[in-house]
């Protein structure tokens, strides 16, 4: 409200209307009456708010721009009368004209501030929307064919290894429960990367020797961060269905986490067919899973979260950055 109580300030002191030129006490004095006027219509609205917000949405808009005339109506009447005490009255304009002039100009200002402060909501709304629908979509980002093949494996364990199953079935059991609450609140870093160790390692049940991992966590590192849920595991998913499954030989899946003052870096690399073999064989989700991450971090960090993804002299990488303060 200050900025655009002073920006109309700037735009009339730059109208070509033919005036005399505004020097530096006018444009002081205005801007500081312009400046009283934004605050006391802010505060004003502000402690307001509860009761505006209770009525109907345009009657509620009509209150508050009428509470803001009403504050310049009274405002413009104390400045004028104090100007007029002190023989200056002449200096402004007539006393209707003054008080009429700031009503408008304070009533189409708060209009607009109005106007843009809902918009900007209903943008936030439907990015929030989008964000919790994208979290929703991630739940079938584990999939079927997943939960059956590890469920024969583990029914191949129990009678030779009873203690792998076991462990296989917890493993499998914490995957589908944040699977399900993928858009119910936020993770952590160490949420993110515990659940990963458990997808990987029931994926080393299942594939066998072929499937390799190598965690390399520089410390310290911000375990607490928050963090949407299903990062990690999703890149994962896709480094073992779309690289190590389709080598003949298998890989090793790299996973790096390193943190500066003010960055967090995580990176994901595994062998992979190039991409003119990749696009012979039919594939499905991973582009979808790699926009759908891309957009929810930027969501919950802001601009400054960067996801990139590439492949490169036999492997494919995707790394992301995320802001630590």
């Amino acid at each position: 409200m200050l900025g655009l109580a002073q920006l109309v300030v700037v735009v009339v002191a730059l109208v070509p209307d033919g005036s005399p030129g505004w020097d530096l006490a006018r444009l002081l004095s205005v801007s500081g009456y312009a400046l009283w006027l934004a605050l006391a219509v802010s505060v004003l609205l502000c402690v307001s708010r509860r009761t505006l917000s209770a009525l109907p949405r345009r009657l509620g808009a009509l209150a508050a721009v009428a509470l803001s005339t009403l504050v310049a109506a009274v405002a413009a009447a104390v400045v004028h009368a104090l100007f007029a005490s002190v023989g200056e009255a002449e200096a402004w304009p007539g006393f209707w004209r003054f008080i009429g002039g700031s009503c408008a100009v304070v009533a189409l200002i708060t209009a607009l501030a109005l106007r843009y402060f809902y918009v900007i909501d209903g943008w936030r709304a439907q990015v929030n929307a989008s964000a919790r629908a994208e979290a929703d979509a991630l739940q079938a980002r584990i999939r079927p064919h997943f939960l059956f093949n590890s469920m024969n494996m583990i029914a191949g364990l129990l009678r030779r290894d009873p203690a792998v199953a076991e462990r296989a079935v917890l493993d499998l059991s914490d995957l589908f429960r944040a699977a399900l609450g993928a858009g119910e609140g936020d993770s952590s870093l160490a949420e993110e990367v515990r659940l990963a160790e458990q997808y990987l390692a029931i994926e080393q049940l299942r594939v066998g020797e072929r499937l390799q991992v190598q965690w390399r966590r520089t410390e310290p590192l911000p375990w607490t961060l928050p963090m949407p849920r299903l990062v990690l595991q999703p890149l994962l998913e896709n480094a073992v269905l779309h690289g190590i499954s389709r080598l003949p030989r298998g890989g090793c899946i790299a996973i790096e986490l390193v943190a500066t003052p003010d960055t967090l870096y995580l990176r994901v690399r595994n062998p992979s067919l190039p991409p003119s073999a990749q696009a012979q064989v039919p594939q499905q989700g991973a582009g979808h899973a790699q926009r759908s991450i891309a957009h929810r971090l930027s969501y919950a960090f802001g601009a400054r979260a960067r996801m990139a993804c590439g492949w490169r002299d036999g492997y494919y990488a995707c790394e992301i950055e995320l802001p630590l303060d």
